[in-house]
């Protein structure tokens, strides 16, 4: 990982001063240790897990607010640790690091059930950016005005209990794909902009060259269209993406 300059006053935020929680997962101990210091000099909490199998150890008796993930690890990995958690249910914020560059390993990490990947090596401004993002995402309120239950069609989703149905079929979403849906359904028929998008769920000035909320689209339709149900998400084009029942 690599640092930049800048004095580190300007990351603290409203985020890290109620003293978050951070699992740090990773088997290289040089890393390991820096990501600790580094993390608890920004201010936050740090668990620490040499593999998969420690970090479940660790939540056994914690509850970290988010978890920074290593990929390759022996025993179990990261994106195995990732399809356990979400399997089991937990909705834990999961950002991956790799050291992989290609497309497919970044898209093989959402698939697991991480929220958001970091390529090694990074900048550490990167890395808290990242974090803070993921963060805000859990703690504070987007734009949606009341806690209601929004429906299109035969497609419902419930803010409160974080469910969602298409008919009487219940969706089994990641946090990331409900939040992209509730999004959408929340400005149900309008077209919302990619960037609008990154902005509100991703939290952060993505790279518009991702496809991370392309692959997000993706997994929600292969959900939502299931047994050949009439598509609900749209796609419009060189603008973004839409809810609205045809």
């Amino acid at each position: 990982m690599t640092t930049s300059g800048g004095g580190e006053d300007d990351h603290m935020t409203e985020v890290n001063e109620t003293r978050r929680t951070v699992l740090v997962v990773e088997d290289d101990p040089g890393v390991r240790s820096t990501l600790d210091q580094l993390l608890r000099f920004e201010g936050y909490r740090v668990l620490l897990a040499s593999d998969g199998l420690e970090a479940l150890a660790v939540l056994e008796r914690e509850s970290p607010d988010l978890a920074v993930v290593d990929v390759v690890m022996p025993g179990l990995d990261g994106l195995a640790l990732c399809r356990m958690l979400r399997r089991r249910g937990d909705r834990l914020p999961v950002l991956v690091l790799t050291a992989r560059h290609q497309i497919g390993d970044r898209v093989a990490g959402l698939d697991a059930g991480a929220d958001d990947y970091l390529s090694k090596p990074f900048a550490t401004e990167e890395l808290f950016a990242r974090i803070r993002a993921l963060l805000r995402r859990t703690a504070d309120p987007r734009d949606v005005a009341d806690t209601g239950v929004l429906a299109v069609a035969d497609l419902t989703l419930d803010p409160g209990s974080r469910r969602a149905h298409r008919g009487s079929r219940m969706l089994d979403l990641t946090k990331t794909e409900f939040d992209v849906l509730e999004l959408l359904l929340h400005h149900q028929g309008a077209v919302l902009t990619r960037t609008r998008i990154y902005e509100r769920i991703w939290g952060y000035d993505f790279d518009t060259t991702s496809r991370s909320l392309d692959v997000y689209v993706g997994y929600l339709r292969r959900k939502t269209e299931q047994d050949g149900a009439p598509r609900l998400i749209h796609t419009v084009r060189n603008v973004g993406y839409t809810v609205r029942a045809e």
